[in-house]
């Protein structure tokens, strides 16, 4: 069995998110919906859904410009992390039955962690806009 650790995951977030690129975030905005289908069916990964659902709300409006109170950094490791749920070859290949889904939930929790307090300002700020 593969064995991946925590370091190499978390190397692995931040390295790949100084790579990304406005073009980035817009080929993943075009993929929001193929990625939340792929958490609805994957049973391995579906209690990652309600967090991939918000993770996506907040780069939609990011990129609108709607909201904007979020470090380029966290909307770049989002990004990534959403990039990497959809390549299958990854640091433990998806066709692995299920030990490939190991590190996508690894690099997701990794970035719910990393951008945690980014999350939680935005998610008071939606209570706020729905009283």
């Amino acid at each position: 069995m593969v064995k991946v650790t925590k370091k190499q995951i978390e190397e692995e977030l931040k390295n790949g998110a100084k790579n990304i690129t406005e073009d980035d975030l817009k080929k993943v905005i075009g993929r929001i919906d193929e990625i939340e289908k792929k958490f609805e069916y994957r049973s391995p990964l579906r209690r990652f859904a309600s967090d991939i659902k918000l993770l996506c709300s907040i780069i939609k409006d990011y990129a609108s410009g709607e909201y904007r109170k979020i470090p380029w950094w966290s909307i770049a490791a989002i990004v990534f992390t959403l990039m990497y749920m959809l390549n299958p070859i990854d640091l433990i290949p998806d066709f692995i039955s299920f030990a490939g889904y190991i590190d996508d939930a690894a690099v997701l929790a990794a970035c719910l962690f990393m951008v945690e307090q980014d999350l939680n300002t935005y998610k008071d700020m939606e209570k706020e806009l729905m009283n």
